[in-house]
């Protein structure tokens, strides 16, 4: 006999709870799995619009590697908006069309631009380019050396920063009174006595963009290469105005000019000629200072000596008595010494230069470590003041023509 189910007023037999709570179950789990793949194709769709951007961005560098390469050439003049002259990398000149994208007010004469190949159109403005060379003499750290460091040397250093770093930190004391502001000093005297040593001490605290070069390198090997990295390097200064040029061996440059001279002779002569322009020419050099330093001053170009160039000529003598003893203790002082009598070495050291000062400390130091030493003595100091006597005799180190600046 079969069991009797229970039906409703319609007939249908009636659900139990626990079918109604598996539906339950079911729908929220489905409804789960259908958010989580939405969540998923929302994070799919934005996965390939990024995939989508890098594509674009490959085909462009791709077309861009593709494209032929662009001609360097300088403006000429500008006809009007759409039109101007321009001079090719190969000397050529050509009347081409500008890019209308490019601001007017920068298309100027003289400005280097990128032509298309094909049609020689302007493409783009390029920055101003200089020889690596001068670019690269610009000093991005500031060296170590302060100006109590520059021992014995009070009346030169006053005179330096007087003439460099007063113009350049109040100029309005100069328009005040009514005088142009010197525009550099060169330091001349012996080897190892401290002119490169103050430049370095200037540029150690002043603000100014501080550029060093060697007189050899403007020295060219090509005719116009000295007086075009000439114009490069004030030109760099002044774009980084304030600033201090460095020169250091000017002599190598500028050599009394002669008539009886070779080749290399009258290029080296080209390019002293673009540095009296330059230092003296008809744009004014502004916030651009220079120091240059020498052991030659007597062979040195009147032109370049003459006032309105460089303005004061500092001598950096053989350091006197008390001079060489204030050099000692500089060098003294970051030594581990034990009863050093600085007076008798100084009486020792008479004609030394500065550079010879310091080597003979190091020398000291370098006696105490040889015996096993962390002390040096009086004894080491004396004992490297015979070495270096010996060094001096015989001529193999750098003496100073102390004739030259009798």
């Amino acid at each position: 006999m079969g069991t009797e189910v229970e039906r409703n007023d319609a007939g249908m037999p009636n659900s139990s709870d626990d079918d109604l709570k598996e539906l339950e179950e079911a729908y929220a789990k489905l409804r789960d799995d259908s958010q989580q793949l939405i969540n998923e194709r929302t994070t799919l769709e934005a996965e390939i619009r990024t995939l989508r951007k890098k594509v674009e961005r490959l085909d462009e560098n791709v077309n861009l590697l593709k494209m032929p390469p662009l001609i360097i050439g300088h403006l000429q003049d500008v006809l009007d908006h759409e039109r101007a002259i321009v001079r090719s990398s190969n000397g050529t000149v050509f009347q081409v069309s500008l890019n209308q994208r490019l601001d007017p007010d920068r298309l100027k004469p003289g400005t280097r631009v990128a032509l298309n190949q094909d049609s020689l159109s302007v493409i783009e403005i390029l920055h101003e380019a200089w020889d690596p060379m001068v670019s690269g003499a610009e000093m991005t750290e500031k060296p170590s050396i302060s100006y109590e460091d520059v021992a014995g040397l009070d009346e030169q250093v006053e005179s330096v920063r007087e003439a460099i770093e007063l113009p350049l930190l109040k100029p309005e004391l100069f328009e005040k009174v009514g005088i142009v502001p010197p525009k550099g000093v060169l330091l001349v005297g012996p080897p190892g006595c401290g002119k490169t040593l103050l430049a370095k001490a200037v540029a150690n605290h002043t603000e100014a963009t501080f550029i060093r070069m060697v007189g050899s390198e403007l020295a060219q090997k090509y005719i116009g290469e000295g007086g075009r990295m000439v114009r490069e390097l004030f030109s760099l200064a002044k774009e980084k105005s304030p600033s201090v040029i460095f020169l250091d061996e000017i002599d190598a440059i500028g050599a009394k000019r002669l008539d009886g001279s070779t080749s290399g002779d009258r290029e080296v002569q080209r390019t002293l000629m673009q540095l009296l322009a330059e230092l003296d020419g008809f744009d004014a050099l502004q916030d651009v200072k220079i120091i240059a330093a020498t052991n030659r001053p007597d062979i040195l170009d009147d032109a370049l000596l003459r006032p309105g160039r460089f303005d004061r000529v500092i001598e950096i003598p053989i350091p006197d008595d008390d001079a060489r003893k204030s050099i000692l203790k500089v060098h003294l002082k970051s030594m581990n010494t034990k009863k050093i009598n600085i007076q008798r070495i100084v009486e020792r050291t008479k004609g030394y230069s500065g550079a010879e000062l310091k080597a003979t400390c190091v020398e000291s130091g370098m006696i105490a470590i040889r015996d096993g030493r962390n002390t040096v003595t009086q004894s080491d100091v004396l004992n490297a003041v015979g070495r270096l006597d010996k060094k001096r005799s015989q001529g193999t180190s750098i003496r100073s023509p102390e004739a030259l600046y009798s």
